[in-house]
């Protein structure tokens, strides 16, 4: 059986990034406009929460699942929210609904391709253990799951994390520092050939502009070429193109990998406090690709690129059974506010990359494939040289 465990510019710009990370932060370097929050993630939002569940057992069990919920209570306390396809290659499910009303009233849970029903079939087990007259007298939720491709490294039709799993990691959620990297739906991905996963940052606009909070999760099993990557404006990507390649069994090579398997994903979660309505909250998630641009990626043909947003500081409240009470409170319509939000979130964005690329380690998975992590330390050296960050 599975073994069940719980739950990173150019010299020009080096005072600008000459920062250092907050305490508790996970990622060894800080950039751009705003400070962190002390966790230097999702969680600096107040009220959301991470659950993880991380599978990994034998030669070929390389997978699992990570699961964001707004508050403890979604289905009553449900938060504003809007997803977006930036590339559609791929599965987000329940954001029609999300779309169509406003608001996200499920958690949002991560994992691989072929999980998503089972996945799927966990949160509603959840929900119903939370809620007993969902689908009786109550009405019925759609859960927002959302898949990578591990194959290369998991035995992806085992379809490992079961209904159990879900439901336990669901009731783990908790606030607070949590484990990024090669954990939860991160476990079996991989990026710029890279060891990749799970990543988060945050950013906390100054008390003159509401002193609000943007938090920034992503899985990252993007496949674009080594040579694309850039961190700090640094070319890392290229100096490395000839090392750390990733060690394939005989039946595979970096050439015969096609679609899903060659162009990989990445899903990004983008939680704020601020009180924005669904239609901004759309243009907030929209600001995730230029974070993801920032960091080399194009979003291929065969890239399933899906954003989704909410805030915890706009909610409706279930008063009864199909009933939902609208926010009383207005929503945010100064236009600096806004335009430091879209910035945090694209700087929490690129955060978000590097720190899912810093905190991966070296997996062997199915077959003796090999993903090497990324040599940290000399990325880092690299990037004090070009003086994008301090000696």
């Amino acid at each position: 059986m599975p073994k069940r465990l719980p739950f990173a510019l150019a010299p020009l710009c080096a005072a600008f990034f000459a920062l250092a990370a907050p305490a508790g932060a996970v990622l060894p370097f800080h950039f751009g406009t705003y400070p962190s929050g002390p966790l230097d993630g999702i969680t600096d939002v107040p009220g959301v929460r991470v659950g993880q569940v991380t599978l990994i057992s034998g030669s070929d069990v390389r997978t699992g699942a990570t699961a964001i919920l707004p508050n403890g209570d979604p289905w009553n306390t449900k938060a504003a929210g809007a997803a977006v396809i930036f590339n559609g290659n791929g599965e987000m499910t329940g954001t029609h609904w999300v779309n169509e009303s406003g608001y996200l009233e499920e958690p949002i849970v991560l994992t691989n391709t072929l999980n998503v029903g089972r996945v799927d079939d966990g949160v509603v087990d959840w929900m119903i253990g939370k809620h007993p007259a969902i689908g009786r007298t109550d009405d019925v939720p759609l859960p927002v799951v959302a898949e990578c491709d591990d194959q290369l490294l998991n035995n992806i039709q085992l379809r490992s994390v079961s209904q159990r799993d879900v439901v336990a990691m669901l009731d783990g959620a908790k606030g607070g520092q949590f484990a990024r990297g090669s954990v939860g739906a991160g476990t079996g991905m991989r990026a710029f050939g890279f060891k990749a996963g799970i990543g988060s940052a945050s950013r906390v606009l100054p008390a003159d502009l509401g002193g609000y909070h943007v938090g920034v999760l992503v899985n990252d099993n993007t496949g674009s070429s080594r040579t694309a990557l850039t961190i700090l404006g640094v070319p890392v990507g290229e100096r490395l193109k000839n090392e750390y390649k990733t060690v394939f069994p005989q039946r595979v090579s970096e050439a015969s990998l096609h679609g899903r398997m060659e162009s990989g994903s990445i899903i990004v979660v983008v939680a704020t406090d601020a009180p924005l309505d669904s239609r901004q909250l759309h243009a907030l998630a929209l600001r995730a690709s230029m974070g993801m641009g920032r960091v080399g990626l194009s979003s291929d043909v065969g890239s399933g690129d899906l954003f989704i947003a909410f805030s915890t500081g706009y909610t409706f409240t279930r008063t009864g059974d199909f009933d939902i009470k609208a926010p009383a409170k207005a929503i945010l319509e100064d236009d600096g506010t806004l335009n430091a939000l879209y910035r945090a979130t694209v700087e929490a964005t690129q955060a978000a990359i590097y720190d899912a690329l810093f905190e991966a380690k070296t997996m062997v998975g199915q077959g003796g494939t090999t993903v090497y992590g990324l040599p940290d330390e000399r990325v880092l050296q690299m990037l004090k040289a070009a003086g994008a960050i301090a000696q």
